[in-house]
């Protein structure tokens, strides 16, 4: 389980901050064959005090916290529940939505007969807000930027198949073109701001988009 696909961005005695390849689980699955995973990569070559904060899906790549103690686990986590960690997403979307701002507000849930699939359900769905920006638009797709308020599992991928613009290489939610318009998923965690555990010194990272 090598190490050198993992890029460190940041280090201290608090936390980690590193950027997460795709086709990576965050943490171990439930088969034995899917223990792979960032935490325990990290864990087994260097880092064995490294906690989860918060995931990325499977496919998403980015940047990602991790705590190095418990004390910074707890306070990173509660800045997560509390929402005080902004957190940006670059993704190529099929298709030109019709303005260059906006925001979404459709809530989510998760959909057993279509698992692992969310979808938005107005009734029974958990509260989601997400802000998307065109940052540029090319022949049969558009590069924007994601801003997700809330948190939920598969937020930006559903909340952009909501607008009819589903995301490229989208595996569960694409249609065939957006599909295979790309080798991968095109979503990738492209800046985290937070504030240091320790020092309370506001902190914020960036990554560029392999795509």
């Amino acid at each position: 389980m090598p190490l050198s696909q993992i890029r460190i961005i940041h280090q201290d005695s608090a936390l980690l901050v590193v950027e997460k390849p795709t086709l990576l689980l965050s943490v171990p699955g439930r088969a034995e064959d899917n223990r792979d995973c960032l935490v325990t990569r990290l864990q087994e070559h260097g880092y064995p005090e490294a906690r989860i904060v918060h995931r990325l899906d499977w496919e998403t790549s980015g940047l990602i916290v991790l705590a190095r103690n418990a004390d910074a686990h707890r306070e990173l986590s509660r800045q997560f529940h509390d929402r005080e960690i902004d957190k940006a997403y670059t993704a190529l979307c099929w298709g030109h939505p019709p303005q260059d701002s906006g925001q979404i507000e459709l809530p989510l849930r998760y959909d057993p007969p279509t698992k692992p699939r969310h979808v938005v359900d107005m009734q029974e769905g958990r509260y989601a807000l997400t802000f998307w920006q065109v940052l540029a638009r090319y022949g049969d797709y558009s590069r924007v930027e994601l801003t997700p308020v809330t948190g939920r599992s598969h937020q930006l991928r559903v909340h952009m198949l909501s607008l009819g613009h589903p995301l490229l290489g989208d595996r569960l939610y694409a249609h065939e073109q957006a599909l295979h318009a790309y080798p991968r998923l095109c979503l990738h965690a492209c800046r985290l701001t937070l504030t240091h555990p320790d020092t309370r010194m506001p902190l914020s990272f960036e990554s560029a988009a392999p795509f």
